[in-house]
């Protein structure tokens, strides 16, 4: 049931992918998911270096024995040095989202490295899609971090019915049912984020697994007060959806100088400090391991789609 083209492709035994979530999926979260059956990506942002890369590679591949590894197509454009670390690795594939992928497809396939684009909206899948990529990737509005403003469903119906390559499907997905649901509709597997957040493989502050746990899913936010506060310049068309807290409340939807943002923001505060999550968060209970949940929400997808079937 749960043999796709991304599984046979990449020689998978489970169509997940973990989400390349930068400052969140470093090298053990990737190597947890590779070695529970799926593909864990590294999120490898633009203030990541590429020794990062390199020593982050190596840690999921003792863990997992092979990873892929994920990129903002946008930041490629100033600097490439990230592009260059991550073929370097020879990744099991290579997402370039965020940007037109055009001048960078050539040289991963040159590699032989296949290439994934997360998309948001209907033009982006074409602009993926003329530059060569071998994989779409639905992402709704729904996902946690920078996304678009479409819903997963909605956007995912719109792009396989406009593409004959093979899409996947990633925002809200944080169970069986979910995965069940988008492979119903066609996907050829997820790529999961959100549910793997709370896993103690994640990178970053102890507080930020807690958040996840303790939010519902209508606590989260669509905004760039984060990426204002932290004078990380990217594109206006992407916002990120982020856990609310009181920095959000403050400084969401208000006119207020970046200075003033930059001052208040505090990493080390749960209160003032961003953590990226979507509306699946509601999905996660407590800390669990992240080979945990992805053969669990694997085992549940099969159970429920024989049953369909």
């Amino acid at each position: 049931m749960l043999e796709t083209w991304l599984t046979e492709t990449l020689g998978l035994e489970v169509p997940i992918l973990g989400a390349p979530m930068g400052g969140r999926a470093g090298g053990e979260l990737a190597g947890e998911v590779s070695k529970a059956g799926g593909l864990g990506m590294l999120g490898a942002a633009r203030y990541n270096s590429p020794d990062w890369v390199a020593s982050e590679a190596a840690v999921a591949r003792e863990r997992g024995g092979r990873i892929g590894i994920g990129l903002m197509t946008w930041s490629l454009d100033t600097d490439d040095s990230l592009l260059d670390a991550a073929i370097a690795e020879k990744p099991t594939l290579l997402s370039l989202s965020f940007g037109d992928p055009a001048p960078y497809v050539p040289r991963a396939h040159a590699a032989g490295i296949p290439v994934a684009s997360q998309v948001n909206t209907l033009d982006d899948m074409r602009i993926a899609e003329r530059a060569g990529v071998d994989v779409i990737i639905a992402q709704g509005g729904e996902a946690g971090g920078h996304t678009g403003r479409i819903g997963t469903l909605p956007l995912l119906q719109e792009l396989l019915d406009a593409t004959d390559l093979p899409v996947l499907a990633a925002g809200g997905i944080g169970t069986g049912r979910g995965l069940a649901a988008v492979l119903a509709a066609g996907a050829q597997g997820a790529l999961i984020g959100t549910a793997l957040l709370a896993s103690p493989e994640t990178v970053g502050p102890a507080y930020a697994r807690t958040a996840v746990v303790d939010a519902g899913s209508a606590d989260t936010v669509y905004t760039a007060v984060f990426d204002r506060a932290r004078n990380q310049p990217w594109p206006s068309r992407w916002g990120g959806r982020a856990i609310v807290n009181d920095f959000t409340r403050d400084f969401h939807d208000v006119d207020a100088p970046d200075s003033q943002l930059e001052q208040t923001y505090d990493p080390a505060d749960p209160r003032r400090g961003v953590v990226y999550a979507g509306e699946a968060v509601g999905l996660v209970h407590g800390e669990r391991p992240a080979g945990e949940i992805v053969r669990q929400i694997a085992a549940d997808a099969e159970r429920l789609l024989s049953r369909w079937g």
